[in-house]
């Protein structure tokens, strides 16, 4: 087993520091909004799932069935889980801001309950007066309205000119036909057929278009129920208990320190470490590095450290020994499997 001290040789990717793209992406874009429950951070809107990976270098993961294709998980959809890296991260540049929708209080769950049940006792004539929907819904109906009329107004030009077409090639038809066959110019055949003429001049009062027929633009975010509560990251909560925790400040240190140099990096679970380091989008490269995170006075088993090295080795990527001292500072040691001599 070789080591390698290399703290001063992780350089960044690009000739600008990633802080610096930040700083100047952040005038170009709103405040992301990520729901967090139970430690889970989502983002469900899909303008914020791209800003986050094309302006800010951070991959997340998809983790949403698709909704033509919900029982296959080759490819998925929103939501974009982010790793709690990610998402503090995010809000620690001012890129984003942690949020729970809190769901309505228990008084006002027992006085809709209440409500119901009067309405129940009540007679058949006497009917509960129903809630108006939101502005947030009106707007969407009259979209959907508009919508339809412009389709309906669409399909019926292109039936039209589909009906105007064929009757100029039937009445093309016959008289290639007719001039084959040396007949007369009086030959009744001349005219246009009846049936398309009669279908274009009711064209206007016949056309059907069914509204189940029109293309529906799939929503990409939706706007939860209840509340929405700010949750503060600085501050361990039920939905947030990863702050003060020794492994999540280390792996956030080491996060950052490799995120700030440049490279994109995703969870390292399923290569026995804890993040996969990326010199460039996922979508475009290899892995180049397994960087396993620890604490600089923490011991290490040297089984663990010949088995990272013997993985690395296996699967053609550098294990990093990523360590923090108590000032913050980051060193990187690269094992390398030599073999036996």
């Amino acid at each position: 087993m070789r080591t390698r001290q290399i703290s001063g040789e992780l350089q960044p990717t690009k000739h600008l520091p990633r802080t610096a793209h930040v700083r100047i992406n952040l005038c170009k874009t709103a405040m992301i909004r990520i729901s967090v429950l139970d430690g889970k951070a989502l983002v469900w809107n899909a303008d914020d799932a791209r800003d986050i990976r094309e302006r800010h270098g951070l991959a997340g993961n998809l983790v949403g069935s698709l909704a033509r294709k919900p029982r296959q998980n080759v490819r998925l959809g929103l939501p974009l889980q982010l790793l709690p890296e990610e998402a503090r991260l995010l809000a620690e540049i001012g890129a984003g801001t942690l949020v729970n929708w809190t769901s309505p209080g228990e008084s006002d769950s027992a006085e809709s309950t209440k409500e119901e049940t009067e309405s129940d006792d009540a007679s058949d004539s006497e009917t509960s007066e129903e809630e108006s929907p939101g502005p947030e819904v009106e707007a969407y109906k009259k979209s959907l309205q508009e919508s339809y009329h412009e389709q309906r107004s669409l399909a019926l030009q292109e039936r039209r000119s589909l009906l105007e077409g064929l009757s100029e090639r039937i009445t093309r038809g016959r008289a290639k036909k007719k001039q084959e066959h040396n007949e007369s110019v009086d030959d009744p055949m001349d005219s246009p057929p009846q049936g398309h003429l009669k279908e274009l001049q009711n064209l206007e009062e016949t056309f059907t278009f069914p509204q189940k027929a029109m293309m529906v633009q799939i929503p990409t975010a939706r706007w939860p129920l209840g509340q929405e509560a700010e949750v503060d990251w600085r501050q361990p909560s039920k939905e947030w208990p990863h702050t003060g925790q020794q492994g999540h400040e280390v792996r956030y240190r080491v996060f950052r320190d490799l995120w700030e140099r440049g490279y994109f990096i995703s969870s390292g679970s399923k290569f026995g470490g804890d993040f996969l380091v990326y010199p460039g989008d996922p979508m475009r490269f290899h892995a180049h590095f397994i960087a396993v995170c620890f604490a600089q006075e923490e011991e290490i088993p040297l089984s663990d450290i010949i088995s990272a090295g013997r993985l690395g080795t296996n699967v053609k990527k550098t294990v990093l020994l990523c360590s923090v001292n108590a000032e913050g500072m980051v060193s990187y040691t690269s094992l390398q499997w030599a073999g036996l001599q």
